[in-house]
């Protein structure tokens, strides 16, 4: 049953004088049985994302073709059993700390911690208790010109090995310019790690109609961390020019990628973080990624708070069967991971991810959907 939430105006949130609107709607159970509902945010363009208080998942966003035809560009689910059971963490926030941390081992203050490993003998996107595993309270609510949810959660300290109580808050901002916001926030009772990002994967031709091959992408990156054959970074911070990593203008995904290139090879493709250029300001909003798809003239760019951003080419997909029974097969959707760089807490000269007690975790990561 469909419960419409109006908090700050009724009208206003029922999409009367603004247009913009927050509801929400029962979602079925987790297999642990809680109960998970189903938030849909719309703003007065059309557009509509759709939210999980599980994992904080974005399950959907409407966004119009260059002819004003709505289609899903996010791969996921219809239903909770299966983002449960069958996700690449589709849609999901993911932390404490996402991507890497090799062999599971990191150190704050002489004191070393031991995490459980999940990947390749490391950790990956904090393993099992992360947080697009959690429940997520939601409170959700309108403004004069965008609809609001914000999601909070807890990690308690020693979960998956991570030292220190983690409150984290979450808050989707779709705003009537067709900008989706993610805000992240997170404190900690004992010195750890947080490195939180935003899992989608996008197809711009809408999900599960083919591959992303044909996306035009630009990266706003002169450098990238080069990885082992583990896919943990070197420590190395290397120059894109004259790499299949230079995507400072725009390329097809496909151009380059089944080149021969030791560092491809190593992901099946991209899986790559890159060092964004921030012109002076490490904290400054800057212009991340652009990403076009000709055919249907859809648009997105990216920008954020954070230094780098992974670009996963979706290389691990393996044929689920998604939304309106579509298969989901290799490269049929592309992640960009603002973040953090992976396994900053083993390498000194990476940006420091370390959260101390009386600090506060705060960034922001803006999706802006336009067509040509």
């Amino acid at each position: 049953m469909k419960k419409v939430i109006c908090i700050l105006a009724a009208v206003a949130a029922c999409g009367g004088v603004f247009g913009q609107s927050v509801s929400s709607a029962d979602w079925g159970k987790t297999s642990a049985g809680d109960p998970v509902k189903v938030y849909t945010l719309k703003n007065d363009k059309s557009m509509e994302v759709k939210v999980t208080d599980y994992g904080a998942i974005i399950t959907q966003i409407l966004v119009p073709d260059r002819n004003g035809k709505l289609d899903d560009v996010v791969i996921g689910f219809d239903n909770i059993a299966d983002y449960q059971t069958k996700s690449d963490y589709f849609g999901a926030v993911v932390g404490r700390y996402g991507n890497r941390i090799a062999n599971g081992k990191f150190s704050i203050d002489g004191h070393q911690y031991s995490l459980e490993k999940n990947n390749n003998g490391h950790t990956l996107h904090s393993a099992s208790s992360a947080l697009n595993t959690k429940m997520w309270k939601g409170r959700a609510y309108t403004t004069k010109d965008a609809a609001v949810l914000e999601l909070t959660t807890t990690s308690p300290d020693g979960d998956a090995g991570f030292p220190g109580t983690l409150n984290v808050a979450v808050t989707y901002t779709l705003s009537n310019d067709n900008t989706l916001t993610v805000n992240y926030k997170a404190t900690t009772d004992k010195p750890t790690v947080c490195n939180l990002t935003q899992h989608s994967y996008f197809n711009l031709f809408g999900a599960g109609n083919g591959s992303i091959l044909n996306h035009e992408v630009t990266i706003n990156a002169d450098a990238y961390t080069p990885v082992d054959k583990t896919l943990i970074p070197t420590g190395e911070i290397r120059s894109v020019e004259g790499t299949v990593f230079d995507f400072r203008k725009p390329k097809p995904v496909g151009s380059r990628i089944e080149f021969k290139d030791d560092q491809l090879e190593a992901g099946g493709g991209y899986d790559h973080n890159f060092v964004l250029n921030k012109n002076g300001d490490p904290k400054a909003m800057t212009f991340a990624v652009r990403v076009y798809e000709p055919v249907s003239g859809r648009q997105m760019e990216i920008f954020t708070t954070e230094p780098g951003v992974q670009f996963y080419s979706g290389n691990f997909l393996s044929g689920q069967i998604g939304k309106k029974g579509k298969a989901y097969r290799n490269r049929y959707g592309m992640c960009f991971e603002t973040q953090h760089f992976p396994d900053s807490p083993n390498q000194p000269k990476f940006p420091s991810t370390i959260l101390r007690p009386g600090q506060t975790y705060d960034t922001t990561t803006v999706f802006k959907f336009s067509v040509q």
